[in-house]
């Protein structure tokens, strides 16, 4: 595993490459008005600044998957811890140019499924503005006998916000790989990014969409899914699929490729048409979670739980289908209406 970062970008590049530091600084900084007006041509610019890879020395590997027998073997995917998320923001609007709001809630207790133990949930909200970008939200959460719950949730709620405005997407297109691990289930080795996971790679255009996967001929869990790997590029419709499995959580990406494409992975799905379908059925399933979280964000979420028991739904992460959590958003949403006219 990579030692642990002191700056979060490592270097004294950025993190987007030889972007220079506070290249945008908001016209706040500067004493004009409060709120920046950029151009479309500056938009343009800061959106594609944003989307560029994080430098590859603040990024670490987080182990996912691993073989039931055999030598120990994990899959793992990259992840970058929040300082960088931070940095980019900081290196192209300044500290000034943007900011966030956190909401802390924790939900009442109910029994979790893998070990029967009686928890509650730590909900943290986090609003992030961009100045003169816009301003989107997002939830994280942990069970709350994590000793370090809020600041994983919280962790979690900005990066995953950050996302909204294209910063750290790129890491949901790595689909993984397998690797040896000690008897501690760490990474003996981490893999290689490949070129467009890099900012210079990025800025050559290089994209997800241009790899050349390899299967591995040792990964038991990969088995399946290297029948599809070969010289041709996964489309960028399968890419999409992909991406949205971290926004939606695994029992609803799954429930939605095995009930609409009968599929369990989505690189076996050869028809476009149904490519199409099953994303504009994950992209409705987002919606619906933030929905959910904004309802939640005005409501609290202790008001979540009878109406779970109701549904007869043991938690929001076991819902696998459109339709329950279509019950669930209205019922949420009635609720939050409810005690704004009461206010």
């Amino acid at each position: 595993m990579n030692k642990a970062n002191g700056r979060a970008n490592g270097s004294a590049t950025n993190g987007a490459g030889d972007y220079p530091a506070n290249r945008f600084v908001p016209p706040a900084a500067v004493g004009l008005p409060p709120r920046p007006q950029f151009s479309p041509e500056q938009i343009k610019e800061l959106t594609a600044a944003l989307e560029v890879p994080l430098d590859p020395s603040v990024i670490e590997w987080r182990v996912t998957n691993t073989t039931k027998a055999g030598k120990p073997r994990g899959q793992v995917v990259p992840y970058a811890d929040q300082r960088a998320y931070t940095d980019r923001l900081n290196s192209l609007f300044s500290p000034a140019g943007w900011t966030r709001k956190y909401v802390v809630h924790t939900s009442a207790n109910f029994e979790r499924s893998n070990d029967q133990k009686t928890v509650a949930k730590v909900f943290v909200s986090c609003e992030l503005m961009i100045f003169g970008l816009g301003l989107h939200s997002a939830t994280g959460e942990e069970w709350a006998d994590d000793p370090n719950a809020v600041t994983s949730a919280e962790a979690q709620a900005f990066k995953r916000a950050c996302v909204c405005f294209g910063l750290g997407r790129y890491l949901y297109y790595y689909a993984g790989t397998w690797v040896d691990l000690d008897d501690r289930k760490r990474p003996k080795t981490v893999p290689v990014l490949p070129p467009w996971a890099t900012p210079d790679g990025w800025r050559q255009g290089l994209r997800p969409q241009q790899r050349r996967d390899s299967p591995d001929s040792d990964a038991l869990a990969n088995a399946k899914s290297s029948t599809n790997c070969g010289s041709a590029a996964p489309s960028s419709l399968i890419l999409q699929i992909e991406a949205m499995a971290e926004p939606l959580g695994a029992r609803m990406y799954r429930g939605l490729l095995k009930r609409i494409a009968r599929v369990w992975n989505p690189r076996d799905i050869q028809d476009a048409a149904l490519q199409q379908q099953v994303l504009a059925h994950m992209q409705a399933a987002e919606r619906g979670f933030r929905r959910l979280d904004a309802a939640l964000n005005r409501v609290g979420p202790e008001a979540l739980t009878p109406i779970l028991h109701s549904l007869k739904v043991q938690s929001i992460d076991v819902v696998d289908n459109l339709h329950t959590l279509h019950e669930i958003v209205v019922a949420v949403e009635a609720a939050a209406h409810g005690t704004t006219m009461k206010q």
